[in-house]
């Protein structure tokens, strides 16, 4: 709910001559196959608004920003077997064990993702500051 609360505001402040309309799902198929490749992607065309705003913002926000430490591959770094970045897998362990009880989850985290500072408003009004045309939460 808060989320789409922050796009509607979103909208309606970086955009109040928008209208806001439903997604319209089409079963026309694509003029070209995409082969599982970057080159057959590269191929796709770029939708119109995208192409005309350019500057847009991507929040990652979730149960991994809670330990503010890493990013959001903070699980997989932590617990893969074998780690993708044994680097990071190692500076992970690390803060665990200086900051949390051993035996701590990763799903003991969600408990303190409550977004208790979180303000729809404020959020918007410093995307709108930055001059970006979207957000993405």
């Amino acid at each position: 709910m808060e989320l789409l609360l922050l796009l509607l505001i979103l909208n309606n402040i970086i955009r109040p001559e928008a209208t806001i309309s439903p997604i319209v799902h089409t079963t026309t198929p694509l003029p070209t196959p995409y082969q599982p490749s970057w080159d057959s992607l590269d191929q796709r065309p770029l939708p119109v608004w995208f192409d005309k705003v350019k500057v847009g913002i991507f929040i990652h926000w979730g149960v991994y920003s809670v330990p503010s430490f890493g990013s959001e591959w903070f699980w997989i770094d932590w617990k893969a077997k074998p780690s993708p970045s044994k680097s990071q897998q190692i500076l992970i362990n690390k803060f665990m064990k200086k900051n949390y009880k051993p035996g701590f989850s990763y799903q003991d985290f969600a408990k303190d993702f409550t977004a208790e500072f979180y303000n729809a408003t404020e959020w918007a009004e410093i995307i709108k500051k930055s001059g970006a045309k979207y957000v993405v939460l």
